[in-house]
């Protein structure tokens, strides 16, 4: 047996060294693509219209909407976190529940989605995430991409279908259960700095409870009658 493993050993370095490396290629994580994309909505008999703009950068997003033009949205799938960032004011705050797209857009595992998006509702404080349960529907080709789909349900009611493109685990469509579709398009796989996805730094976090607390020990807090 020594002497076969001797007899070429140019041959099994080499061929050792291509399955190591193809190996650590499949093995990297699923979600380290960097892209910027087009957010779409198309409304129950309506034409689709722009819905905003993404960045990824592996677990970071950072969401731009034109409902709220003086700030963006910033998601650390790794955390997890979701917070909604006030260029202008120096200031960010946890988004809660101020976007559906914060809940939607996050990077998940395309076997086991469900424990990245009960996470993003846990953060956001909505409600009890362990009713959420994700029930594979298939997979179907959208936009060029063969997409992997699961139903989204909490209790007895579905919250949405979610269709997730496998090689980098995030969604690509979602589909609400009014019948309203959200859609990434126009993707540009392109280096994304990761500063863009981050709070910059010296911005300061604004808390509406520390607000309310000051309030309250103040002279014009009126407390409710009992």
């Amino acid at each position: 047996m020594a002497d076969l493993i001797i007899a070429a050993p140019k041959r099994s370095r080499s061929t050792l060294r291509v399955l190591v490396g193809l190996l650590l290629c499949y093995g990297a994580p699923a979600w380290a693509r960097e892209f910027s994309a087009d957010l779409v909505r198309t409304q129950v008999g309506t034409a689709p219209v722009p819905a905003g703009r993404l960045i990824v950068h592996g677990d970071n997003v950072r969401i731009e909407t034109p409902e709220l033009a003086d700030g963006f949205f910033l998601i650390d799938g790794a955390k997890p976190a979701a917070y909604f960032v006030r260029p202008a004011m120096h200031l960010y705050m946890d988004a809660r529940q101020s976007s559906r797209l914060t809940g939607w857009f996050v990077p998940v595992d395309p076997d086991d989605p469900c424990r990245q998006w009960q996470a993003m509702v846990r953060q956001a404080g909505g409600a009890d995430p362990g009713d959420l349960r994700c029930e594979r529907v298939g997979e179907e080709i959208i936009g060029g991409r063969r997409l992997i789909g699961y139903r989204v349900v909490a209790g007895a009611s579905e919250q949405f279908l979610g269709w997730i493109d496998p090689t980098d685990g995030l969604p690509l469509q979602i589909k609400t259960r009014d019948g309203d579709i959200v859609s990434v398009e126009n993707i540009q796989d392109a280096p994304q700095p990761l500063p863009l996805l981050q709070v910059p730094q010296g911005f300061r976090k604004f808390d509406p409870e520390m607000i309310l607390r000051q309030v309250r020990q103040s002279d014009v807090w009126v407390a409710p009658p009992e």
